[in-house]
């Protein structure tokens, strides 16, 4: 039996295998970039089967697709859309960099899934055409684009944002929990003046508030598609009021605000917006970075460090230490940070290359951008649900580093002067003593007065 058919391109015949959907152009690039093994991510192929079945009904509207294909096409999309043939899209991430492989990796699976529609064989071009019918009006160089567009904001809105709300809502909760909980403040690594664990929480909770303000504020930018420009972003081949009525599906099927680029030379020259979105997700790994470092910090012992806060025990932290238990929550959303500051270089270096009329590090942009979108979404889900909300409290060891500090002479320098202060806090170091214990000694003030000055509530502000 023959496992392969024979089809033709441009170039001349290509033997593909039988059971594929795509077809000539997608098995030549397989052949080309046998790289990484990677193909492009699922949430682009999904994107890229909306924008599709956009584009054959606005032209099916337009009078120039005809119904029965048309339907074909838009069923064929449909099925790539829902993931239903994610398998067929194979060709690698590291590409021509316009996407043009991925573009007609799509754009013959969805012609061969219509010719098995209309009844015909897969490869038969004479019933549906990955050119002429499927990626009729379109280019890849604006076909790529949008679907990047498209499938950023829908990971950005369906899965980061709300993932983000829901850690910022869980650090509020132990904010509130734990505004009782007074421990000490450091500065440097230093001791500092006392605050309340609740206080550093809500602290976090704000770092993740800011962090979504900031990630939508670069929405708008993904929202204009360069859909209507085609190859150079003058939209030859594109009839008029094709990106129209084909946005207009996008919209309608996504659910977001998309409209056209209001100047295709931009859409297609520069990946700017991509960019400001890589931007703002480094900047909230980088929130996120700090506050893992300041959860192991606080963690850290439990005997032989701070031990302020306990963390979930998830799991055996050693394979030779009995009873040993890492922070592993911590640690997993500091390598995510680590990977999505590196992803933003690579996106940025991506955007310096729009060069003339058209990027052509688009491929590599989406994945980088698209992974980051997701594995922020995913650990800060396991950051919330495994680490913040089983955080408990060691009250009484907190307590005890504000009594022992000398930094709690601070309070009492307004009342001593600064020198004198100095020099109750180095002899209370020299003789072991705490600060109270030793101004109470002395007899500096009146009890009552240095009970108050001392007073912890009070020391961390309403």
């Amino acid at each position: 039996m023959n496992n392969f058919r024979v089809e033709r391109d441009s170039i001349g015949e290509v033997r593909v295998p039988n059971w594929a959907y795509y077809g000539a152009q997608t098995q030549r690039a397989l052949e080309n970039f046998p790289i990484s093994g990677r193909p492009v991510p699922r949430e682009l192929i999904r994107a890229l089967g909306l924008v599709k079945l956009a584009c054959a009904q606005a032209n099916m509207e337009l009078g120039l697709l005809e119904t029965r294909v048309g339907n074909a096409v838009v069923q064929a999309a449909s099925e790539v859309m829902q993931g239903r043939l994610d398998g067929e899209f194979v060709v690698d991430v590291f590409q021509t960099g316009s996407g043009t492989s991925t573009n007609m990796n799509a754009n013959e699976v969805i012609a061969n899934r219509a010719v098995e529609i209309l009844g015909g064989k897969r490869g038969d071009k004479s019933l549906v055409h990955p050119n002429d019918h499927v990626n009729m009006s379109q280019s890849s160089n604006d076909v790529i684009p949008t679907a990047i567009h498209v499938a950023a904001v829908g990971a950005l809105e369906g899965e980061l944002l709300p993932a983000m709300g829901k850690l910022q809502q869980v650090l509020e909760q132990k904010a509130l929990e734990f505004d009782g909980v007074f421990k000490l403040g450091r500065t440097h690594l230093q001791d500092a003046l006392p605050v309340r664990l609740g206080q550093e929480f809500g602290g976090y909770a704000s770092q993740v508030a800011h962090a979504i303000v900031r990630i939508r504020s670069a929405i708008p930018s993904l929202l204009e598609l360069a859909l209507g420009g085609t190859a150079v972003g003058t939209g030859l081949n594109a009839p008029q009021g094709f990106a129209e009525l084909a946005i207009s599906r996008i919209r309608e099927l996504s659910g977001h605000a998309f409209v056209q680029a209001p100047d295709l030379f931009e859409a297609l020259g520069s990946k700017d917006g991509l960019v400001e979105a890589s931007g703002q997700l480094k900047a909230f790994a980088t929130s996120l970075m700090k506050i893992a470092n300041d959860l192991r910090l606080m963690n850290s012992g439990p005997h032989g460090a701070l031990g302020e806060i306990t963390l979930p025990e998830l799991q055996p932290g050693s394979s030779i230490m009995p009873g040993k238990v890492n922070p592993v929550i911590p640690e997993c959303v500091m390598m995510v940070a680590a990977a999505v500051m590196g992803n933003d270089l690579t996106v940025c270096i991506g955007g310096q290359h729009g060069t003339l009329e058209l990027n052509t590090m688009m491929p590599i942009m989406a994945e980088r951008l698209l992974e980051s979108i997701r594995i922020l979404g995913n650990v800060c889900d396991v950051l919330a649900d495994k680490c913040v909300k089983g955080i408990r409290a060691n009250e009484r060891r907190a307590l005890s580093f504000i009594e022992s500090s000398l930094a709690l002479v601070t309070p009492l320098a307004p009342v001593m002067g600064y020198d004198a202060a100095a020099s109750l806090a180095q002899e209370a170091l020299r003789l072991g003593k705490t600060v109270r214990e030793l101004a109470r000694e002395k007899g500096l003030m009146p009890q009552e007065e240095l009970d108050r000055l001392l007073d912890i509530r009070r020391l961390t502000g309403p």
